[in-house]
């Protein structure tokens, strides 16, 4: 697609979650930690993503998490802000707060700084929420490679959009 400020391998795929999610009628919300409102962007560049998109939540501080989307302060001190709890905390909050029948979220460390030995550059964890479906958590952490934050971000925002699609 030219004329897109994003890569043509992150648009093509936001077009897919906007064509299949708009054939079930579903809306989506995002909430977004490292990717700063990247998986929001990229759903925006396909035409008629309003009838998809409900809305995107950048909570890059831990305090943005807690205020905006309801994480507890005891759930980040116990867990990190990248980890399955507090993404899967997140996406709830994201579905709660929206009018969204599925939710992401992504929290993650970009780079080059802030790595740990537990979780080094390139460690970035992902939950997907469906509106009224209880039960385990749907989680996942990834560690990609850590060569830029740039592609950090872009490998985090593929997988995002991947978890967007029925």
């Amino acid at each position: 697609m030219t004329g897109s400020v994003l890569p043509d391998e992150i648009v093509e795929l936001a077009q897919k979650v906007v064509d299949e999610n708009a054939r079930l009628g579903r809306k989506v919300v995002t909430a977004e930690s490292c990717t700063g409102g990247l998986v929001a962007a990229a759903v925006t560049e396909i035409p008629g993503s309003s009838a998809v998109l409900d809305r995107g939540f950048v909570t890059y501080s831990n305090q943005a998490k807690q205020e905006t989307l309801g994480v507890s302060s005891e759930l980040i001190e116990t867990f990190g802000a990248v980890s399955i709890a507090c993404v899967w905390a997140m996406a709830q909050g994201a579905l709660e707060k929206s009018g969204a029948d599925v939710a992401v979220a992504i929290s993650g460390v970009a780079g080059p700084d802030g790595g740990t030995e537990l979780k080094p550059v390139g460690t970035v964890v992902f939950a997907r929420a469906l509106r009224g479906k209880d039960g385990e958590p749907e989680g996942e952490m990834k560690l990609f490679d850590g060569q830029s934050r740039g592609e950090v971000r872009r490998q985090a925002t593929l997988c995002a959009l991947e978890l967007l699609l029925p």
